[in-house]
């Protein structure tokens, strides 16, 4: 499976974005899909994951309650719904996926995407 997010931007604190996963392959709902950032200096930090249903979701503690991760498998599409942002939560963005649920409930992924820049002014 390949990916491509995409939805990035600029966004003063409070606001909200909303990032897409695009997957090109088939049997997408085969993959967990999760999302992980990376800030300038910092580790990489899991945010979210969703099982292939959608019927499951995790969430890192730092954006329980503030972001929603949701799937559409007709578009081969994940999304993440980020609002009440804060400058804390500026990094690169980057989807990814795998096959195995167990692997992704560890965190761990085997197909990356390219990140998207999410810049939060205070």
């Amino acid at each position: 499976v390949q990916l491509q997010a995409s939805g990035g931007g600029l966004v003063q604190a409070g606001g909200s974005l909303r990032l897409s996963c695009a997957a090109s392959g088939r049997m997408f709902s085969n993959y967990a899909v999760g999302w992980l950032r990376q800030a300038p200096g910092k580790e990489r930090e899991f945010v979210a994951w969703i099982s292939g249903s959608g019927g499951t979701t995790y969430y890192g503690d730092s954006v329980k309650g503030r972001f929603t991760i949701s799937r559409d498998n007709a578009k081969n599409t994940v999304y993440l719904q980020m609002n009440s942002l804060k400058p804390e939560d500026m990094a690169v963005y980057y989807c990814a996926a795998s096959l195995s649920h167990a692997r992704a409930y560890r965190h761990e992924f085997d197909y990356w995407g390219q990140g998207t820049l999410v810049t939060v002014s205070s």
